[in-house]
């Protein structure tokens, strides 16, 4: 029982000892963007790596949830007469919740994980450490612009999805099911509230950070040998959804 408490406690402090580690990266990264030199051809290489290189994906994801969401909620919502009210569900379900959550889990799977196989691969290529020779500031010439570059293009990728998403919703309740386009779009006008786009661009803001933050720490600080950059991307992929979903919990209890 005592060498259970004592693995406990152990494991405690690390998670905690890590968690302070990332925030300092984190704060790091971040005050070097005001430090010149400036670097604002890297972060916009980096927003389109992240942002115009995600966005096909983000069209498919938010086309097809729309459709699914068109597709249920007309099935239930007929249950009770209310085929009207497809438009609010479809925009309020995209808006509050999946918007923000599947457009994060994807740029983590595609952009996360490939950011975390470049930044290690420089790390045990001795690259970083070569930078740092050079009296160039690895973490300003690397690190900050991929955080700035998925802080700015999570909730634009996010605000795609959405009207993607909307769109594919019409096309099933609409075009296909027989609802009225003008019920759709006046239902959506009138239960979409600001506190309900304000709270998913809060999201998308959060969940960009999060998943940059991961994925530059991880491969920053990888471990030798490609075994350690494989497992560095996978966990950057596990440990950024379950932060995503956990942020996104706290996140509504919040705008609710």
């Amino acid at each position: 029982m005592v060498d259970l408490i004592r693995q406990l406690g152990r494991r405690t402090l690390g998670l905690v000892q890590e968690a302070g580690r990332m925030q300092l990266f984190l704060l790091e990264a971040l005050g070097l963007f005001f430090i010149p030199p400036y670097r604002p051809r890297s972060i916009i290489k980096q927003l389109q790596f992240i942002g115009v290189k995600s966005s096909s994906i983000i069209l498919l994801t938010g086309a097809f949830t729309g459709m699914v969401l068109g597709l249920q909620g007309f099935y239930t919502l007929r249950k009770y007469g209310s085929e009207g009210a497809l438009g609010s569900a479809v925009a309020l379900s995209l808006v509050r919740e999946l918007g923000p959550v599947l457009t994060a889990l994807m740029v983590s799977g595609r952009a996360g994980s490939a950011i975390t196989a470049e930044i290690g691969i420089m790390r045990i290529t001795e690259q970083i450490d070569a930078l740092d020779t050079m009296a160039i500031n690895p973490m300003q010439y690397v690190v900050m612009p991929k955080i700035i570059a998925g802080l700015l293009a999570v909730p634009l990728l996010t605000a795609i999805f959405d009207v993607i998403g909307i769109w594919g919703g019409y096309l099933v309740g609409v075009v296909l099911l027989g609802v009225s386009s003008g019920s759709y779009f006046s239902g959506m006008v009138q239960s979409v509230e600001s506190l309900d786009v304000n709270g998913g661009i809060v999201k998308s803001l959060v969940f960009g950070l999060t998943i940059m933050l991961v994925a530059c720490y991880k491969g920053y600080y990888t471990a030798r040998g490609a075994e350690g950059v494989s497992r560095a991307t996978t966990q950057t992929v596990v440990l950024s959804a379950v932060l995503v979903l956990g942020w996104d919990y706290i996140l509504t209890s919040f705008f609710m």
